[in-house]
């Protein structure tokens, strides 16, 4: 396995380039790499800049340990789906010419849901997972079948809106009417309306939003349309690239240099270039005592959204609606990660290649609510899985011997939720403040005893142990309130009520988990896509994607 800084040095060291660029990036992440990689292989001039050491934003990878005993651990890549042949990640990397191998989770199970009395194992195929309800409620059959029917008229319309050519406004709503009743009847409200329609069932209800974690909200404020696509994406098979989410960015970054693209670590942006309200490049960050300007016929920010507009740009060079809206977004939820070396087969422990979302009750409107109490952070639940499992044949993700897990929690990511100063994030010092590291060794315990509570024995073996909190995502990504989702996928912030990819800026465009492609590895890529279409049809040199 190849380390995820060996390119560290070259990009850090990367000379600026000399000449204006058609394209200047701003951030690394999956968006700003799809958008780079589609760019620089049509022929555009691109150059990327990150301050982060490591190009791929949370489809990224960092390493711990020796050289003849070392760990590598995801950022946030730790499972996608939809990766077979004519999948959607598959289809985007053909697009720049780049393959990656993936590698199926449990299809009897790939996400296990753990309550207080009883398992919940999350098969491939919707027609599967309804048959499983039924068997595990069968009282409950008629609210299935609504809640399942909901589910497949989501994917009929989402894949009628995706399918290549284009669309008429009349052929999408002779679809809805026609295939799409509870889609028209929803498509503006929270799934919890939509599980209210089908049943009260506290047990069965904490069952369907069993993967709330992959968007971070509770059941009263998330899209019913988002999370039916979000389940429905799993349903055709859920898989983990084999050599970790590194190689995903790895393969982007390399075909953006192989065509004549430039990546710059290291190197933040201190503000977009405006010029006669147009953007015309990008000024970098002081390092070393210098600053250098950038010129480029447009700039795509990959960056976080808020910090885009009001930072990079400015409301003075905004409309007002646009600032106040800007503002006024709810970001997505935060995570707490745990890394863990366990020197044991967990295999025996009963552990497999699945997901383990584990919850101490059935209210998910609680399970978000009650992340604090009493102005104490404190978690309710977590989200256990292991690379170990998913990728068994590739080494370098955890010494010989050993297992490597991971261990989440959702809990609240502003800086002042963890006694954080915000001035302080950027710098790194609040990591040496007593209460910061008190909190963060709290609940570090807390998720190792849920672990050994669902695999017993394994808190007495583990070997390596190190966690990062919502605001150690802030530090690296420079995210808003410490969030690797976006902007909150709500009812009001979902679809054509998310930002595209042009902005009111001449020359300034959007790509990234917050666009209108939508949040996770998928969207973020889908929207490095659409930005790019975009960019290379306002430069007026326009291509086809496959």
């Amino acid at each position: 396995m190849t380390s995820p800084t060996s390119k560290t040095v070259a990009r850090t060291r990367a000379p600026l380039p000399e000449r204006d660029v058609d394209v200047a990036i701003i951030g690394c992440g999956p968006g700003g790499l799809t958008a780079g990689a589609y760019l620089a292989r049509n022929g555009f001039s691109v150059a990327l800049f990150d301050q982060h050491y490591v190009a791929g934003g949370c489809m990224t990878m960092f390493e711990r340990g020796r050289a003849e005993a070392r760990y590598r651990f995801d950022v946030g890549l730790h499972y996608i789906g939809d990766c077979g042949p004519d999948g959607e990640i598959p289809r985007l990397l053909r697009g720049v010419g780049r393959e990656v191998t993936y590698l199926p989770m449990d299809p009897d199970g790939f996400d296990t849901l753990v309550f207080p009395d009883f398992e919940f194992r999350i098969p491939v195929g919707l027609e599967r997972y309804r048959d499983r309800l039924v068997a595990q409620f069968p009282k409950e059959k008629g609210g299935i079948d609504r809640y399942c029917r909901f589910l497949k008229e989501v994917s009929f319309i989402g894949k009628k809106m995706e399918a290549p050519g284009k669309k008429s406004t009349f052929a999408l709503a002779k679809n809805i009417a026609l295939h799409g009743r509870l889609v028209a009847r929803y498509q503006n409200a929270s799934i919890g309306d939509v599980l209210d329609s089908c049943t009260k069932h506290p047990q069965l209800r904490a069952v369907m939003l069993g993967q709330s974690g992959d968007y971070g909200l509770p059941p009263s404020q998330v899209s019913a349309l988002l999370h039916a696509g979000l389940a429905t994406h799993y349903f055709a098979g859920a898989y983990y690239p084999k050599g970790g989410g590194q190689v995903i960015s790895d393969e982007l970054a390399e075909e953006i240099e192989a065509n004549g693209g430039t990546i710059h670590l290291r190197c933040g942006i201190e503000r977009v270039l405006i010029e006669n309200g147009r953007a015309v490049g990008v000024r970098t960050e002081t390092k070393r005592g210098e600053q250098h300007d950038v010129r480029a016929k447009v700039v795509l920010s990959n960056a976080d959204l808020k910090r885009t507009l009001l930072e990079l740009v400015g409301p003075a060079h905004l409309p007002s609606d646009l600032v106040t809206r800007t503002r006024g977004y709810q970001m997505g939820g935060a995570i707490f990660m745990t890394f863990l070396g366990i020197e044991a087969d967990l295999a025996k422990k009963g552990m497999r290649n699945s997901n383990y979302w584990c919850f101490d009750g059935y209210d998910m409107e609680a399970f978000y609510r009650d992340a604090k109490i009493n102005g104490t952070i404190a978690s309710r639940g977590c989200y256990i899985t292991s690379t170990s499992f998913k990728d068994p044949d590739t080494p370098g993700h955890s010494p010989d011997g050993i297992t490597s897990v991971e261990i989440m929690s959702l809990l609240p990511g502003q800086a002042k939720d963890w006694g954080v100063d915000p001035a302080l994030i950027e710098s790194g010092k609040y990591r040496k403040e007593a209460d910061y590291i008190a909190l963060k060794q709290r609940l570090e315990d807390d998720l190792v005893r849920r672990l050994d509570t669902l695999f017993p024995g394994t808190a007495d073996a583990v070997v390596f142990r190190e966690s990062a909190t919502p605001v150690t995502h802030s530090r690296y990504t420079r995210a808003s309130d410490g969030s690797g989702y976006g902007l909150a996928a709500t009812p009001e912030q979902f679809m054509h009520k998310r930002p595209g990819y042009r902005t009111p800026v001449d020359g300034l465009y959007l790509c990234g988990a917050s666009t209108r492609a939508g949040h996770g590895i998928v969207g973020a890529v889908k929207s490095g896509e659409q930005a790019a279409l975009r960019i290379a049809k306002d430069l007026g040199r326009p291509f086809e994607v496959r």
